[in-house]
């Protein structure tokens, strides 16, 4: 049993060193899959936050590293550690706010678009989003090396060494 866990916390630990690594050229999407972020669930604002109805959530459009700037996200998404990203959601300010965080593994994986992938999430809401892992603040159970991340290359959902770089986007209770 170890030793299984051993091979797949290296595969992730290979994965989560190496973000960005296996980019697509540009999303797709399936009209034939039932949106499952669409739209009409965000209320997205022009100063670069998005309110989610559903969830009484308010999300940061961009990722940790990029600004919000002409309706889009400029500039490259920043891979933190685990830790640097607890770090990072505790001291960030933005928008008049203090108290971002990093979301659990539920809320980030609510906001996954399973119709689209490359990135697997609604483009018009969270732009320029890289295709790579994103941090949640959910430790992972199975070894305390790890924690679970959200990758939205696929949508995938997996346990990540808690030392490799992953990317952030911070969330708020509305």
């Amino acid at each position: 049993m170890h030793k299984n866990l051993y091979k797949f916390l290296i595969v992730f630990f290979v994965w989560s060193i190496l973000p960005g690594k296996f980019l697509f050229a540009e999303q797709n999407c399936s009209e034939n899959i039932k949106n499952t972020s669409p739209d009409s669930d965000f209320l997205a604002q022009s100063d670069g936050v998005a309110f989610q109805k559903n969830a009484d959530l308010v999300w940061m459009r961009c990722s940790l590293g990029q600004e919000w700037s002409g309706g889009s996200c400029q500039g490259k998404a920043k891979p933190f550690t685990w830790r640097e990203a607890l770090l990072a959601a505790e001291l960030h300010s933005y928008g008049g706010y203090e108290d971002w965080r990093l979301p659990n593994k539920n809320e980030l994986e609510f906001i996954v678009e399973e119709s689209c992938y490359s990135p697997a999430i609604n483009s018009n809401v969270f732009p320029e989003t890289p295709t790579g892992f994103f941090w949640t603040s959910s430790p992972y159970v199975g070894s305390s090396h790890a924690a679970w991340s959200i990758g939205f290359d696929f949508g995938s959902v997996s346990a990540s060494v808690k030392k490799g770089e992953l990317y952030v986007r911070l969330v708020r209770d509305k």
